[in-house]
């Protein structure tokens, strides 16, 4: 039986930052840990927390709510980092919490507004699942292509 672009579905794995819930594609994210001790490093964008060891691996790691431009908040035992793929590059983002991996009906996705709280530029649109609204994250925009140069020097 074939499937019609109204029945496709996205799996997401669902985060809240400030007040509002976000998304993202499942297949982006590698793996969701609790928050560990992220060594600053010098002379680096104002929204990179720093890097950490994950297994052996040096992870560069990314505050959403720096980069959003969102006022920051403290971390907390909700606070996660989710290790996504932005265009290859392995990288880690703080989220203030985790909240589900969700099914999301495509014919559910609407364009994203101009009045949405993140530059658009991050967003790919805005999914509907009940009565909440969640802000699907195009993580592949989150860095420029200059600033994916600087994450892949810091990881090597």
């Amino acid at each position: 039986m074939e499937h019609t672009k109204a029945e496709q579905e996205l799996q997401l794995v669902t985060f809240r930052l400030a007040n509002e819930e976000y998304g993202l594609p499942i297949t982006k994210v590698r793996e969701i840990n609790r928050l560990v001790p992220v060594t600053k490093l010098p002379q680096t964008p104002s929204f990179m927390e720093g890097i950490i060891n994950l297994r052996g691996l040096i992870i560069p790691v990314i505050d959403l709510r720096k980069r959003f431009e969102m006022s920051v908040a403290a971390h907390d035992d909700d606070t996660r980092i989710i290790i996504v793929d932005i265009s290859g590059q392995i990288v880690g983002v703080t989220v203030d919490a985790v909240t589900e991996v969700a099914r999301l009906n495509t014919a559910n996705i609407e364009p994203s507004p101009a009045t949405v709280a993140v530059n658009s530029q991050y967003i790919e649109g805005v999914g509907k699942i009940d009565d909440r609204l969640i802000i699907l994250l195009d993580i592949d925009k989150v860095l420029t292509n200059q600033e994916e140069l600087a994450v892949k020097q810091i990881s090597g």
